[in-house]
């Protein structure tokens, strides 16, 4: 996620005072190695000096999005395609068919140009500025009586009175030129991120692997549940089922001649009927939990908080109600989080935290064991995220060893 520029004005001005320096620095350099290399790419020389060109471009590439971080508040993310394996000449080529390099390059060779603007605004401006508003503070200091110039008016400042008008224009003047030089930090920014970020393709083809991934694993997800949900059937249900029909089956041929036995079968296929409603109703609540669906989140939460074997603490703030999707994720999450919290946290504490956001429900639960949990493949916080991906969900997990752990899951949920 890339942050909004939101320079301080400072340390614009700091940057755009450096940033001459800089650009000019790189130009030097790049573009003579740049024109070297080319010229002289019909013998061996030139493809490694252009390989070494492209990779000081973008070292002074990385170098400037931290800077940008610091001084414009913007956060440029890494653009780069990874460098294959193989042989030199394999990720020279790749050094060099990579279109987020070549743009590394195009920054530098703008940043001479856009560097001088930036700083002759800023030399010419901020002196002014600060010479009017502090001529009344200094103006007895200075060798000789001041004669100001503002447009066909003339006077001369020798006198406290006579230098405040000075200092109320560069007020004003002040105040025109704060929201200029942030205006140029916020065009600064927005140059740096088209060419030092991720282009536009780059981000949907990142969106849409990211996407594909995310089917897979719901789908994936959705068939381990349907597995486990015909399995439990197999195993629990459906046993039960024929048992009942085997013991009605057994009474009927022997209600005319053992009516005792016949009674005491049907006794028995009686209590196994009601063994297999149970489990049919526990399996219906594992799919679905109807308290879920009939009072919400909050009272489902605190009924699994409630069977919890350690105290647990629900927060839960989702007015309007959440899509019955995310309810359903958000619920099965906080379940799975306290068992697995029950089983392997060794806590003595948790709390459970639901709440909305304009785009999103965020589930955060956390406790106070020894820490250490990772999404690991097939492990119980790896089933997390896969529900959670069903619905592009994303899962978090922060557990330093020693503890606390939170798990923090964002469901996309508009208002």
């Amino acid at each position: 996620m890339t942050a909004r520029a939101n320079p301080d004005i400072v340390r614009t001005s700091g940057y755009f005072l450096f940033n001459l320096a800089t650009g000019l620095f790189w130009f030097c350099l790049l573009v003579p190695l740049l024109v070297l290399s080319i010229g002289t790419a019909v013998v061996w020389v030139g493809l490694p000096l252009l390989a070494l060109t492209l990779l000081l471009a973008r070292l002074a590439a990385t170098v400037e999005r931290s800077w940008l971080r610091v001084t414009l508040g913007v956060d440029v993310q890494r653009p780069y395609r990874q460098l294959p394996e193989g042989s030199l000449y394999v990720r020279t080529k790749a050094l060099v068919t990579d279109p987020a390099t070549w743009r590394d390059f195009a920054y530098w060779v703008l940043m001479l140009p856009v560097g001088i603007v930036e700083f002759t605004l800023v030399v010419a401006l901020w002196p002014v500025v600060l010479a009017a508003v502090f001529l009344p503070v200094y103006y007895q200091f200075l060798p000789a009586n001041i004669q100001v110039s503002l447009g066909n008016s003339e006077w001369l400042v020798d006198s406290f009175a006579e230098a405040l008008p000075v200092s109320l224009v560069g007020i004003v003047l002040g105040l025109l030129v704060l929201p200029l030089i942030k205006a140029l930090g916020r065009g600064h920014a927005a140059l740096a991120q088209a060419l030092l970020g991720p282009s536009r393709t780059s981000l949907l083809e990142a969106e849409t692997g990211r996407l594909s991934a995310s089917r897979a694993r719901g789908v994936e997800a959705a068939e381990a549940e349907r597995r486990r949900i015909e399995r439990d059937l197999h195993d629990g249900a459906q046993q039960r089922l024929v048992a009942v029909a085997m013991g009605l089956g057994r009474a009927r041929s022997k209600m005319d001649t053992d009516p005792d036995a016949a009674a005491e079968l049907i006794a028995e296929a009686h209590a196994d009927a009601k063994l297999a409603i149970s489990e049919l109703r526990d399996l219906a609540r594992g799919i679905y939990p109807s308290v879920l669906g009939d009072r919400g989140l909050d009272a489902a939460l605190s009924s699994l908080a409630a069977k919890c074997p350690i105290p647990v603490d629900v927060s839960v703030d989702v007015d309007p109600r959440p899509p019955t999707a995310v309810e359903s994720t958000a619920y099965f999450t906080v379940a799975e989080a306290l068992t697995n919290i029950a089983k392997h946290a060794g806590a003595t504490q948790a709390a459970v935290r639901v709440t909305r956001t304009e785009n999103s429900v965020v589930v955060e639960v956390t406790d106070n064991g020894h820490g250490g949990a990772e999404i690991r493949p097939g492990g119980g916080l790896a089933g997390l995220a896969d529900r959670a991906a069903t619905i592009d969900g994303v899962v978090v997990v922060v557990s330093p060893v020693g503890g606390p752990t939170v798990i923090r899951t964002e469901l996309p949920c508009a208002l």
